[in-house]
């Protein structure tokens, strides 16, 4: 019966007025009329490189609020049309209700979970760097488990990716891989992938089938090469040369195009093999070093910001953070969200979303 329905549409009403209050919606709301109102200025082109900023903060606002407005608009198209069916007794609309709530439910759920990608570079796309601990052929062959995994999750989304480093491990696996994810919103998923991540299994590497572990590092930074202002010097950097390597064929190349930059100070390293031209190699290196280095003084910023915090989770480079047991049981566990998963085969395909939520809900909480 319509009635039936009452207590529901009740709720999705209550909920869409306290949003519509919401504090960060409003400031960005007054924030978007001030821009849009300068942008009809008749001297805004005059300086283009602040138009440029302008447009692009505009933009981002729209992005953010105009999901929520059409949700309200949604929300009050629904009272009123079931208003109008109680009120004819329209007992044929009653579908179509029911169809219209479990939608603006689902829709209000995703609005509330991009609430939780709502950081300062949580659309822009992701620098995931997979780096195998010591282990020799086993700690390889994790890493290229978890490189498995991250591009498995990557095509589940319909993001795409870019290799932009590669070696390879000895007889298995790799060393290192660093890979460029595409995809609105990749950073924002992936930032608190970052920590040591663990294996526990029966070796297939080891003839006395004995148990082993692995531990690889993953280090997940954003791809905002334009937006980042870092100066760096010229006697701050070492800058190496090597003849870029790989799986063979067209991916071997006979000349040292492949670049390696160490900023000396940090001791932070970034290498770049992708591109057969030296040049091409030492421009993504460079956008790569400047994303790492934002990172670091960022978390160094932030972490003097919550010494005094005992609250505050470590989500810190070096955290061991989450464990994939295949053997005596199977359970991959993520220590900080005690997030479990029995299905472990599962998650090496690349569902691996359960942990993403858990840890953007963990880490931010209003």
């Amino acid at each position: 019966m319509l009635s039936d329905f009452k207590s529901l549409i009740v709720e999705l009403i209550d909920k869409s007025d306290e949003y519509k209050i919401y504090g960060r919606l409003v400031k960005a709301q007054e924030e978007l009329v001030l821009l849009t109102d300068q942008s009809k200025l008749d001297n805004f082109w005059d300086d283009q490189q602040q138009a440029g900023k302008v447009l692009k903060q505009q933009t981002k606002l729209k992005q953010f609020v105009e999901p929520w407005i059409a949700f309200f608009n949604e929300v009050d198209d629904l009272k009123t049309f079931y208003e109008v069916a109680i009120e004819t007794n329209a007992a044929e609309y009653e579908q179509e209700i029911s169809d219209l709530i479990k939608k603006l439910n689902a829709d209000l759920q995703s609005l509330e979970f991009l609430e939780l990608l709502s950081g300062e570079n949580d659309r822009c796309d992701a620098i995931v760097n997979i780096h195998p601990g010591a282990g020799g052929t086993e700690a390889c062959d994790w890493g290229m488990m978890l490189y498995r995994m991250f591009t498995r999750w990557i095509e589940r989304k319909g993001f795409t990716f870019e290799i932009l480093d590669w070696l390879d491990g000895d007889g298995a696996g790799i060393k290192n891989v660093t890979i460029l994810v595409k995809g609105e919103f990749s950073y924002g998923y992936l930032q608190y992938e970052s920590g040591i991540h663990r294996l526990v299994r029966i070796s297939p590497f080891d003839a006395n089938a004995r148990r082993h572990t692995s531990f690889a590092s993953i280090y997940v930074t954003p791809d905002i090469e334009n937006e980042i202002e870092i100066d760096i010097k010229p006697e701050e950097l070492r800058i190496d040369t090597y003849r870029a390597g790989g799986a063979g064929g067209q991916h071997v190349n006979k000349t040292d195009s492949a670049v390696r930059m160490t900023h000396l100070a940090t001791g932070i390293v970034v290498q770049c093999q992708n591109e057969r031209s030296q040049i091409k190699n030492r421009a993504t290196a460079m956008k790569m070093l400047k994303a790492k280095l934002y990172d670091h003084y960022k978390k160094e910023q932030q972490a003097e910001a919550d010494k005094n915090n005992p609250e505050k989770k470590d989500i810190g480079w070096g955290s061991q953070i989450r464990s994939y047991v295949f053997q005596p049981y199977t359970m991959v566990k993520d220590h900080r969200t005690k997030v479990e998963i029995g299905n472990i085969q599962a998650v090496m395909d690349g569902d691996i979303d359960e942990f993403l939520t858990g840890e953007l809900k963990m880490f931010n909480i209003k």
